[in-house]
């Protein structure tokens, strides 16, 4: 299972939102490159970028960034955020982003994403955002009738391979992510699912590793607003990914771990 410590870019900076609002954002750093560094010297080998003002303007914002990001970092990084063209697709694969990010499009256009599949091949990832059960797209900020499991499926059919699950409603407020809804996802489809969302314990990645230990297809977590306020140490949870055959030990620090995050 990877972990991915996650910017999120807005204005140039890095952000978190609650629930997906862009008028809810807190800045953490001016600075991005800086972090993605500081996540690299604490161990991280991969990175998740979302272009928040990409998301929402449907066109792309901070791609001077996003390079210094790759340069900087050295990091394998994966992007999404306001991806509409297969042309887009192939302006960011040559930024060097190791994997890009289809939200909406997979919504409004899926015939965009089986091109995209059939010519990139797993450098697509198809992220369904959702609230209770329903997908949500343009940056969160509408809802369909779709069921998350019906587009996944659909997203199956047209040769996806990787999904980004996100409960919405559990995005930035530390509690925790909805890991039922994500191992039923996962387990259904058959898709390799990466869990985001309110992850804010340490117990959420142990919980989500011992899922992937029997056999449910959970590839990673996307750990972001937990690191920048401390609640989980990027250190510990590479651990757990790292000791995957072993939780037990790992487990014996867990409430050392709650009692010093400050949750």
């Amino acid at each position: 299972m990877r972990i991915f410590p996650a910017i999120d870019l807005k204005g140039g900076k890095a952000v978190r939102l609650l629930q997906g609002r862009m008028e809810d954002a807190t800045v953490y750093s001016e600075n991005p490159v800086e972090v993605a560094r500081d996540f690299k010297a604490q161990g991280a080998d991969s990175l998740h970028v979302v272009d928040l003002d990409g998301a929402f303007a449907g066109q792309p914002v901070n791609d001077l960034i996003i390079r210094q990001l790759i340069q900087s970092s050295g990091l394998k990084v994966q992007v999404g955020g306001g991806i509409r063209s297969l042309e887009r697709i192939e302006e960011l694969l040559n930024l060097g982003v190791e994997r890009v990010i289809l939200g909406t499009v997979a919504v409004r256009n899926p015939e965009l994403v089986q091109q995209a599949v059939a010519r990139f091949g797993e450098a697509i990832v198809v992220g369904i955002d959702a609230k209770d059960g329903q997908v949500a797209v343009q940056g969160w900020a509408e809802k369909t009738e779709l069921e998350a499991l019906e587009l996944a499926l659909k997203m199956k059919e047209v040769g996806v391979k990787h999904l980004v699950f996100t409960d919405i409603s559990r995005d930035g407020m530390l509690q925790g992510p909805n890991i039922q809804s994500t191992v039923e996802l996962a387990r259904v489809s058959g898709l390799q699912v990466v869990a985001s969302g309110g992850v804010s314990h340490l117990e959420d990645i142990i919980l989500l590793q011992k899922e992937a230990n029997q056999g449910v297809p959970i590839a990673g977590a996307i750990i972001g607003k937990a690191l920048y306020t401390g609640a989980i140490a990027l250190s510990a949870a590479l651990a757990v990914t790292a000791s995957s055959g072993n939780l037990f030990g790992v487990n014996l620090n867990l409430e050392n771990d709650r009692e010093g995050d400050g949750c």
